[in-house]
């Protein structure tokens, strides 16, 4: 038995009869009780007595609590059937007049879909073969004033999905499944980590100057300080702090905010993980960061299958590893060598690709922007890019042999960018210096350059040892493991556009 409404009318309708019911309820004194306490759940249920049959269920006679929302109803005379649903999954309910008591039974018939109920019976076996509960106690814990979707179409609308994640979660499994599986990943990050002797810790969100990463902030005045605060973009500068301080591994899974669009593969507000290590280069960064999420992919195949579609990527085999100047090459039949050898080479190659540029860009600028435009989106299995210009890294630690490029990377997945890292840049002068050509930038009108943070040069002053550090993004490697395709699939909570515009 389904109850929808078609329209606006049949659902206030729908709500108008629901009222009704709990003014009813309201009056015999008995409205949104707290005293049921269910003492199983349906899916350990089903897990656990899946080789049951009828007569071993019989004979044990198990009596269990359970308590959910009703998903259907089929009412028959005096025999009904109904699903409820709990966080683990879903249960029959075998509900008999004789068995349940002629008031409860005439109660249970008033109940609507959508309901919070309690249950407590046997469990048992239909004919048909479907573990149930057969109902001894039946009672109404909440009443669900709004109608449900229509079973079979839920919210078909994918952005009241996104609007409604409450009514998503009721509706999909499916999307259950993901956060469940988000969840496991988010464990599966700290068990990694806090097994190979990392600390995990907390900087601030609130930040004085925004800093870390190129990216434009959210800016908030704190009035009791009567000052601009910003929304950090990242951590990073603090947790080095902290290695200065002789936190020497450190990993932080943190909120970070940048005031830029949204789409697919970007939201304002995410989720990542940094982490710092002491004594350690960015080779020993793509090592561990290889074994991390081959050791995530193992998990949630292993114990959360339900949650991936067929996208879903598996982290099996090696990772690829490639210079920016080797990937821009052998993804580009049309630039030679000879071209990547000069600025003016390189930037007549990008202007035959369709790459526009600035005259004042160098050449680290430009082979990025190549990178970006031709390369990127095209980096299918995991493949660690290295190499990164010095310009268009402020924050790392220059190669000995090669001081025009750092010892950066950045990992590739299904042309999405997953992590980022490098040796840190641990010169105090050389930091200053690129703070100051960062400065420089954004006094030009660069809204994404870093600012100047004296503090942290001050912090480098007394001696950051050589370490190497990464950031990976939790939400896009969510993606990855259960092969959504839009990063508001794994957000619970996605920022969205206000309705009506």
């Amino acid at each position: 038995m389904t109850e929808t409404g078609s329209s606006d009318t049949d659902t206030h309708r729908l709500v108008a009869q629901r009222k009704e019911k709990l003014k009813a309820w309201r009056e015999q004194g008995a409205a949104f009780p707290n005293d049921f306490r269910p003492d199983a759940l349906a899916g350990e249920l089903q897990r656990a007595h899946a080789d049951d049959d009828a007569e071993t269920l019989d004979e044990r006679a198990q009596e269990v609590a359970v308590a959910g929302r009703l998903l259907a109803k089929r009412v028959m005379g005096k025999l009904s059937f109904a699903t409820l649903q709990d966080r683990s999954g879903r249960i029959q309910l075998f509900v008999q007049r004789d068995l349940l008591g002629e008031d409860a039974y005439k109660a249970f018939k008033q109940l609507d879909i959508g309901d919070i109920v309690g249950v407590r019976g046997a469990l048992s076996r239909t004919n048909k073969g479907e573990l149930s509960v057969r109902a001894t106690e039946l009672r109404l814990l909440t009443k669900s004033l709004r109608p449900l979707p229509e079973k079979w179409h839920g919210l078909s609308d994918t952005e009241a999905r996104y609007r409604q994640r409450y009514v998503d979660l009721i509706m999909h499994p499916d999307s259950r499944a993901v956060f469940m599986a988000r969840s496991a990943i988010v464990r599966g990050v700290r068990d990694f980590f806090e097994s190979r002797d990392f600390l995990e810790v907390e900087t601030p969100m609130l930040q004085a100057i925004p800093g870390g990463a190129a990216a434009r902030p959210f800016v908030t005045h704190y009035n009791a300080l009567d000052h601009d605060f910003y929304l950090r973009v990242a951590p990073e500068l603090y947790l080095k702090r902290l290695v200065v301080g002789g936190l020497e591994k450190v990993f932080e899974l943190n909120r970070n905010f940048r005031n830029e669009g949204v789409s697919t593969r970007h939201n304002p507000e995410f989720t990542m993980l940094e982490f710092y290590q002491a004594y350690a280069d960015y080779r020993d960064l793509m090592d561990s960061i290889e074994a991390l999420l081959r050791e995530l992919s193992d998990r949630v195949a292993a114990n959360h299958s339900q949650a991936c579609n067929e996208d879903a990527i598996r982290f099996d085999a090696p990772f690829e590893r490639l210079s920016m100047r080797d990937a821009v090459l052998k993804y580009n039949d049309s630039v030679s060598q000879q071209d990547i050898e000069s600025l003016d080479g390189l930037s007549e190659a990008a202007a035959r690709l369709g790459v526009k540029g600035e005259a004042s860009w160098g050449y680290g600028k430009w082979l990025t922007e190549l990178f970006e435009h031709t390369v990127e989106h095209r980096l299918e299995s995991p493949t660690f890019v290295t190499d990164y210009p010095a310009e268009v890294s402020p924050l790392a630690r220059r190669r000995d042999d090669n001081p025009d490029v750092t010892e950066r990377f950045e990992l590739f997945v299904a042309g999405r960018e997953i992590a980022n890292g490098f040796s840190e840049l641990n010169d105090a002068e050389d930091q200053a210096e690129r703070f100051a050509a960062q400065a420089h930038a954004m006094a030009a009108g660069d809204d994404e350059a870093m600012y100047y943070d004296a503090d942290y040069v001050n912090a480098l002053e007394y001696g950051l040892p050589p370490t190497a550090g990464a950031g990976i993004g939790i939400d896009r490697l969510v993606m990855l493991l259960t092969g959504r395709s839009a990063i508001r699939d794994v957000l619970l909570f996605p920022q969205l556009r206000p309705q009506g515009q």
